[in-house]
């Protein structure tokens, strides 16, 4: 049985904590997003890495080589970065990503900041 969204959310929030104070800053987006999809795993949250995401133009399919990071339950799309800041750019692809996959939540996550929760975007579409 699926969560609420926002509980789903608060979930992945928290497990992602625990790979920040584990990790720390510093380290590439890939080793994030491995700790946390074996978070996911451990907590038995389904989940996929590395979803390609095609574009729709004129009705034709279109493989642009675009991946989401994690989708969770088919319902929340993670993005994860390790970058100095986030930028309107990160939450633009964020955007983009949830109206192209038709997917309604997505958590931008910068693991290079010393406290999560101000890396953290919660975006909906």
């Amino acid at each position: 049985m699926r969560q609420p969204r926002s509980e789903l959310s608060e979930r992945v929030i928290g497990m992602a904590i625990d790979v920040h104070r584990h990790l720390g800053p510093g380290l590439l987006e890939s080793a994030y997003e491995a700790c946390l999809c074996f978070e996911l795993d451990q907590a038995r949250v389904p989940f996929r890495r590395q979803v390609n995401l095609p574009v729709v133009y004129k009705e034709v399919r279109l493989d642009c080589g675009y991946k989401m990071d994690v989708v969770v339950d088919d319902v929340l799309i993670i993005e994860l970065k390790a970058v100095e800041r986030l930028l309107p750019i990160h939450e633009a692809q964020m955007l983009t990503y949830l109206r192209l996959s038709g997917i309604g939540v997505g958590l931008l996550m910068n693991f290079n900041e010393t406290v999560l929760k101000n890396g953290l975007r919660r975006l909906t579409y």
